[in-house]
């Protein structure tokens, strides 16, 4: 019995004519480097599967996003990245942009805070909360649950974003919230 590459990695269907012309190869973001590489995928033996797997580096791919209106990222992230046209915004904190320091000490400001810090990365981005299709809330109590709802529905329009809520041992300086989105642009 031949061995299949299909069947064993799972792989989409290729154009062969491509492959017999030696045209360049990108299969869901992976690309071979040379025909001889993916000959060799299809080949009685399963010696060396794959020449090359590669993802693109390319920095016209993706874009940083800064703005002095809200927090600086904490560490070696960005506040957001704009890719093609989805825009990923890294967790927001209820800090205040000027100081660093929490608008509060509970949950109900440091979530407005969190949201405002989000509104002004999204606005820096060409995007509002109107775009946002996904967010994800990480609490360091999910008793805060109800409270954070509350707020939070004040700058959502209908229909909602997708959402998942965690509650996690802690948060970056002992936060209560912390608020990450995905929005289309």
């Amino acid at each position: 019995m031949a061995w299949s590459a299909a069947r064993s990695f799972h792989m989409p269907t290729i154009d062969m004519g491509a492959l017999r012309t030696g045209a360049p190869l990108a299969v869901a973001g992976v690309g071979c480097a040379s025909v001889a590489g993916w000959r060799s995928l299809v080949s009685s033996k399963p010696s060396s599967r794959f020449a090359c797997l590669a993802i693109s580096t390319d920095a016209r791919i993706k874009e940083a996003v800064k703005t002095d209106k809200a927090p600086a990222a904490l560490g070696p992230y960005s506040q957001a990245i704009k890719a093609s046209n989805v825009l990923y915004v890294s967790g927001c904190l209820g800090l205040i942009p000027e100081t660093g320091k929490f608008i509060s000490d509970d949950v109900e400001g440091q979530t407005e805070q969190v949201l405002k810090n989000m509104g002004e990365i999204l606005k820096a981005s060409g995007a509002d909360y109107s775009s946002v299709v996904k967010t994800t809330i990480l609490l360091a109590d999910l008793k805060d649950f109800k409270a954070v709802n509350e707020i939070y529905a004040k700058y959502f329009p209908s229909p909602a974003p997708a959402r998942s809520t965690f509650q996690v041992a802690a948060l970056p300086l002992d936060a209560k919230i912390e608020i990450e989105c995905i929005a289309a642009l």
